[in-house]
């Protein structure tokens, strides 16, 4: 396991950054460009917590960028603490806002049928928002778990 988090691990690490990141983005992205999201405030949740991650993510993946330029292992204990604290707040924020975006948009695409009365909203644009989001969180769940296990060891 040492030779995995050594020196492909590192560039494992940076590959599940940038997932995250790009995930996030484009969770971001495609509810923004959708019509209606503003008027749930579990979409605009959904938009803040996921540039939360976006920003995140990308200083971490900048983080391990550098790292790897300068060839050096950044194991320091204090430091991997604080990531696992990083990645644990931004994970509870963003899978806070995966699942209420998730329950609105079962509301009014299953419940009331809101979808069908008024064509206007982009239901398809948030169900696609919504999937990206879990993906972006199961990426930073893999990821604060790994950094829960360096850390500990």
């Amino acid at each position: 396991m040492k030779e995995l988090f050594g020196g492909p691990g590192k560039v494992s690490g940076l590959v599940l950054r940038m997932c995250q990141f790009l995930f996030a983005a484009s969770s971001m992205v495609v509810m923004a460009s959708s019509h209606g999201f503003a008027t749930y405030t579990a979409f605009c949740y959904l938009i803040a917590s996921m540039g939360l991650q976006v920003l995140w993510s990308f200083s971490l993946a900048c983080l391990d960028i550098h790292a790897l330029r300068l060839k050096r292992d950044l194991r320091n204990y204090v430091f991997l603490s604080l990531l696992v604290i990083g990645d644990w707040v931004t994970g509870i924020l963003s899978l806070a806002a995966a699942c209420s975006s998730a329950g609105v948009v079962v509301l009014i695409v299953k419940d009331t049928n809101m979808c069908k009365s008024n064509p206007k909203l982009s239901c398809h644009m948030f169900q696609i928002s919504v999937a990206l989001a879990f993906l972006s969180w199961f990426f930073l769940a893999i990821s604060s778990c790994v950094m829960f296990w360096l850390a500990a060891s």
